[in-house]
């Protein structure tokens, strides 16, 4: 089998099981075709992988080759799903992204490791009936500190925008603009597979990532409140209910 043989199938999984918009299923056309073009072969190596990598560092800027890497590995994920290949290449590739942020306010390590701490731990306490929303919060915060994205891309992220396999996901700031990050931890995309499959129904429905227990979109007032009250509770002082982008200060 060629690799392209079963791009029109796949893409048609996009569109009508994954029920993904035609700007993304466009993307990934453009990014795939790009990228049979040229591997020019039934089976690419490694070797051959790693180079297509590495002309893609030399002509894109980092969040284009991200994308591009996330639809070439998203697609490989669908042949080995559906058992049209043994294995994914991918599974033997380390692609690994420096994330630039902007800096309006620094964060000790220690008091974003002691408020994740208190987090899971009121997770592990909850009752059946608030685990859910418990859950929702912890991947909202490890979102937030993983990427530093804005407390209104975050509670604007659309579920289509969402890939859980590749850990891509599109943030949509205002004034429209969109942007990609990658995440690279797979504790943070653990959390965030487990707080879909407790709230997929919701997500479906309401067509946002982060629900509220109403099935709506969380709001950014919503985030901010909740990290309040979790920041009380871990006693610490510090104001870090977000306004903008943070990273956390190792030292």
């Amino acid at each position: 089998m060629r690799l392209q043989d079963k791009l029109v199938p796949y893409l048609e999984y996009c569109t009508y099981r994954k029920e993904l918009d035609q700007k993304t299923v466009k993307a990934y056309r453009i990014d795939l075709n790009q990228y049979f073009t040229f591997v020019a072969c039934e089976e690419p190596d490694k070797e051959k992988i790693e180079e297509y990598i590495t002309e893609l560092h030399k002509k894109y800027k980092q969040k284009t080759v991200k994308r591009k890497i996330a639809s070439v590995k998203a697609y490989y994920s669908y042949l080995e799903e559906n058992e049209l290949i043994k294995e994914s290449p991918f599974r033997k590739i380390k692609v690994k992204f420096k994330e630039n942020l902007i800096l309006p306010r620094i964060i000790p390590r220690e008091e974003i490791e002691h408020l994740l701490n208190h987090m899971y731990g009121c997770l592990q306490q909850a009752s059946e009936t608030v685990y859910k929303y418990c859950l929702r919060d912890v991947a909202v915060i490890e979102l937030f500190f993983a990427t530093g994205a804005r407390v209104y891309e975050i509670s604007n992220i659309r579920a289509e925008n969402v890939n859980l396999n590749t850990g891509l996901i599109q943030l949509m700031g205002k004034g429209a603009k969109e942007r990609y990050v990658q995440i690279g931890s797979t504790s943070v995309l653990n959390i965030l597979r487990k707080y879909y499959a407790e709230n997929r129904a919701a997500i479906k429905k309401s067509g946002y990532f982060f629900v509220n227990g109403r099935g709506n979109r969380y709001t950014e007032q919503s985030i901010r409140l909740m990290l309040k009250k979790y920041t009380a509770q871990a006693g610490i002082e510090r104001n870090i209910t977000p306004h903008g982008r943070v990273i956390i200060r190792t030292s």
